[in-house]
C-alpha cells in the first residue's frame, strides 16, 4: 500500500504519544549529531554536509516513509561508496549519482520491489556489512594515530602500506585522545544508556584539547568554519551522457540504500510488533536521496542504531523522526560553530566503534559454520567488498543472492509466507498483537516475520548490545516463522548463549511444527528448556511474569490462540 505511515498513525494520535515522540525525537537528534559529522568527514565531504543530510533526508523519510519509527540519515554503509565516487567522479558526480539513485528507488517502490529485497539471503548482507566495516576501520587509522601524510590511497592494501611507511609520524597526543574516547564510550554504558557515550567522549576530549591546548588536529583546523545554515537549493544538469557515466554508482547507492533501510525497518517491526510498508519506504528513501544533494547533502538511508534508540525511548510514530530532524536543525543554527573544536581523533574513535558494531563479527563467525553454500556466498561478498570494489561486490552479491534464494526455496517451500511478504499488505486488526497486551517491566517482546528473521534478530541483538540494558526476559514471537534451516538454528543458539551471559532468559512463543521439530533434533529445545517454549503470547507473558516474580494475568476476552492446525498454517 502506497500510503505514508504518518497519515495512518495520526488517526488515533494522542497527547501521551505526542510527549513520548517529542522526547524520543530530541534524544535521537542529539545521538545523531556526532554520527552525522563523523560520517560526513569519513565520506570525504565537509562536516556540515553530514548534518544537512540528517536534517533533510531524515525529515523526508519520516514524513513519507512506510515505517512508524524509522530514523533516516547518513550511515556507515555509505562511507566507502561515497568516498570512492568522489575520488572518481568528483563532488558534482556524487550529487548527480545520489539524485539518480533516488529516482531508481522511487521507481523500485512504484514497481513493488520492496518486498522482494527482503528475500536477499543474510550471508550476502553480512558479507557486505562486514567488508564495509573493515574498510571504515582502515580509513580511520590516519586520524586515530594522528599520522602526518598527504592522503591515503583508495585501495585497501595500498592504504595499509602507506600507514606503515608513516608510522614514524605518530602523534601520541592524538593517539591518547582517541584511546580516551574509546574508553569513555565503553565504560559510559555502565553508567547510563540515556546519554550516549559518543556525546560524553566529544564533550570531555574537546574540553581537554581546548583548555590544555593539546596539539592535535580538530575539525576547525582541517575544514575551517562550519556553516550554521542550510544552503540554498542547487540543481544539477542531468543528460544522457551523465546518466551513462553514473548509472553504475547510482545503482549501487540505490541497492545499498534499499537493503539498509528495509533491514532497519524489519528490525523496527520486531521491536514494536508492527509491519512496515516496504514499497512506500523505498519511495520515501528515493525522495530523500533526490532532495538531499539539492541542498548539498550526501546519500541517506534508514539507520538501525538510531531507529532502535528511537524505539527504546518511546518513539512510536513518524512524529519522533520529524522532531529528530528539527532538533538537528536547531543545533546546527545555534551551536554549529562549536563543532569546529572537536578533535579529529575523537571522531576517528567514534567511527572505530561504529565499525566494530557494524562488523557483525558474531554473525560472521557463526555463518562460517553454516552449510558450504552460505560460507561461499559470505566470503565472496566480503572479499570482493574489501579487496576490489563495493560496486562489484553488490553486482556479484545480488547474483549469488538469486541463486541462494532459489536453492532455499527448493529446500523449503512455503507459498503462503512468500505471498504475504510480497503483498506488502496493510496492517489489519490483529487480536494477538503485542500492543493489546500488557508487557511487564524488564520484559521485551521481539516479533519475527518471514525469511529475514535471523538477519533481523542478529542485527537487533547487536543494536541492543550497544544502546540498551539487557532485559531480564526477552520473548521471541515466531508465529510467522514457518520453517528454519541449519543457519538459523546455529544463530538462534548463539543468540541464546549471548543472552545467558547478559542474564537474560529467552522465551519462545508461537513456534510452528517444523521449527519445533528442527530445534528438537538440534538439541535447542533442551538448551532453552521446554518450560520456555509456548504456543501463544499470553502463556509466554505469564512465563515471563513468573521469571521476574509478579502475578500472572488472565487472557484478554478476545484472545485468539496462535497455535493453528497444520492445514491453517
Amino acid at each position: 500500500m502506497l500510503k505514508p505511515k504518518l497519515l495512518t498513525t495520526l488517526k488515533d494520535y494522542n497527547k501521551h504519544q505526542f510527549i513520548s515522540d517529542i522526547t524520543a525525537g530530541i534524544i535521537v537528534g542529539v545521538v545523531a549529531l556526532p554520527l552525522a559529522i563523523a560520517f560526513g568527514i569519513a565520506s570525504g565531504v565537509t562536516p556540515e554536509k553530514g548534518i544537512i543530510t540528517a536534517i533533510i533526508a531524515g525529515l523526508i523519510i519520516s514524513v513519507f516513509g512506510g515505517s512508524r519509527v524509522q530514523i533516516g540519515g547518513p550511515t556507515g554503509a555509505f562511507i566507502v561508496i561515497v568516498y570512492g565516487i568522489i575520488q572518481q567522479y568528483g563532488m558534482t558526480g556524487l550529487m548527480i549519482a545520489t539524485m539518480m539513485a533516488g529516482i531508481i528507488l522511487v521507481v523500485m517502490g512504484f514497481a513493488r520491489f520492496g518486498a522482494i529485497i527482503k528475500f536477499i539471503p543474510y550471508p550476502v548482507v553480512v558479507g557486505f556489512t562486514s567488508g564495509i566495516a573493515l574498510l571504515i576501520f582502515s580509513t580511520q587509522i590516519k586520524d586515530f594515530f594522528g599520522l602526518v601524510m598527504k592522503s591515503a590511497p583508495a585501495e585497501f592494501h595500498e592504504k595499509w602500506i602507506v600507514y606503515g611507511d608513516s608510522i614514524s609520524t605518530l602523534n601520541y597526543y592524538a593517539f591518547g585522545i582517541a584511546l580516551l574516547s574509546i574508553l569513555i564510550m565503553i565504560f559510559w554504558s555502565r553508567v547510563t544508556h540515556r546519554i550516549p557515550g559518543s556525546i560524553i567522549a566529544i564533550i570531555v576530549t574537546t574540553l581537554l584539547v581546548h583548555l590544555l591546548h593539546i596539539p592535535v588536529e580538530t575539525i576547525g583546523s582541517r575544514f575551517g568554519e562550519i556553516p550554521s545554515n542550510i544552503p540554498e537549493p542547487h540543481f544539477y544538469e542531468i543528460n544522457l551522457s551523465v546518466i551513462k557515466n553514473l548509472i553504475v554508482p547510482a545503482t549501487t547507492i540505490a541497492i545499498l540504500a534499499a537493503i539498509e533501510s528495509l533491514l532497519s525497518a524489519v528490525v523496527a517491526d520486531g521491536m514494536i510488533g508492527g509491519k512496515h510498508r516496504s514499497n512506500m519506504e523505498l519511495i520515501a528513501q528515493g525522495l530523500a536521496n533526490i532532495a538531499s544533494p539539492i541542498f548539498g547533502g550526501i546519500p541517506a538511508t534508514g539507520a538501525i542504531a538510531r531507529t532502535a534508540t528511537n524505539v527504546k525511548n518511546g518513539g512510536r510514530t513518524p512524529i519522533a523522526g520529524i522532531v529528530h530532524a528539527f532538533t538537528l536543525l536547531l543545533i546546527m543554527l545555534f551551536f554549529g560553530n562549536l563543532a569546529k573544536l572537536i578533535p579529529m581523533a575523537t571522531l576517528a574513535a567514534i567511527l572505530v566503534i561504529v565499525a566494530y558494531n557494524m562488523s557483525e563479527w558474531r554473525s560472521f563467525k557463526s555463518l562460517l559454520e553454516s552449510p558450504r553454500s552460505d560460507v561461499v556466498v559470505l566470503l565472496t561478498t566480503f572479499f570482493l567488498t574489501v579487496i576490489f570494489d563495493l560496486t562489484i561486490a553488490i553486482q556479484v552479491g545480488m547474483i549469488l543472492a538469486v541463486i541462494l534464494f532459489m536453492r532455499r526455496m527448493a529446500m523449503v517451500t512455503n507459498v503462503e509466507v512468500i505471498t504475504r511478504e510480497l503483498a506488502d499488505e496493510e496492517e489489519s486488526y490483529d487480536p494477538n498483537s503485542i500492543e493489546r497486551r500488557e508487557v511487564p517491566k524488564n520484559v521485551e517482546v521481539f516479533e519475527v516475520n518471514g525469511p529475514f528473521f535471523f538477519g533481523a534478530a542478529s542485527t537487533f541483538k547487536d543494536a541492543m548490545h550497544v544502546i540498551e540494558e539487557p532485559p531480564k526476559v526477552r520473548i521471541i514471537r515466531m508465529r510467522n516463522v514457518p520453517a528454519i534451516d541449519a543457519t538459523g538454528l546455529h544463530t538462534l543458539e548463539e543468540f541464546y548463549k549471548d543472552s545467558k551471559k547478559q542474564g537474560t532468559t529467552i522465551v519462545l512463543s508461537g513456534v510452528h511444527t517444523q521449527p519445533l521439530y528442527a530445534m528438537t533434533q538440534a538439541g535447542l529445545l533442551d538448551l532453552f528448556g521446554e518450560e520456555n517454549v509456548y504456543g501463544n503470547i499470553d502463556d509466554a507473558l505469564d512465563r515471563a511474569r513468573e521469571i521476574i516474580g509478579i502475578p500472572k494475568k488472565g487472557r484478554p476476552a478476545d484472545f485468539v490462540p496462535t497455535v493453528r492446525r497444520e492445514s491453517e498454517r
